[in-house]
């Protein structure tokens, strides 16, 4: 007769995950900080919506928005994608200093989007492209 053993597992501090995530968006800024998206022929990894379409997605101006924002020009950023600069970004720094400050306090927090919440961004995604597009804005 064979007899499962439980395995206990060693969980990592809940504050590794988010540290180790900032480490690499800080490696991702200092690599973006010197490769202008702006310009033709960077060595930026192909967006696979733009690469299936030829359509530039919500991450194409995303990343562009990323650039003017480390140089310190908000006008251009705004310009790029105000849709994520205006509601992205803060919503992406609200919920990942929460994340950092409840790992560091050794507690795990899992936000989750609602059905009603994902289609609300799924549908501000799409028609944001679309919006973009049409209006031959980049």
């Amino acid at each position: 007769m064979v007899t499962l053993r439980t395995r206990r597992t060693r969980r990592l501090p809940p504050a590794v995950a988010p540290l180790a995530a900032l480490a690499a968006g800080g490696a991702g800024a200092v690599y973006l900080y010197g490769t202008d998206p702006h310009d033709p022929g960077q060595l930026l990894p192909r967006c696979p919506v733009n690469w299936l379409t030829g359509l530039d997605c919500p991450g194409c101006g995303g990343t562009r928005m990323a650039y003017d924002l480390l140089h310190g020009d908000l006008a251009a950023a705004f310009a790029d994608n105000a849709a994520l600069l205006t509601l992205g970004v803060p919503a992406a720094a609200y919920l990942g200093g929460r994340w950092l400050l409840e790992g560091l306090r050794g507690r795990r927090y899992r936000p989750a989007l609602g059905t009603r919440a994902t289609i609300a961004v799924v549908a501000l995604a799409v028609a944001w492209t679309v919006l973009r597009n049409v209006t031959g804005q980049p």
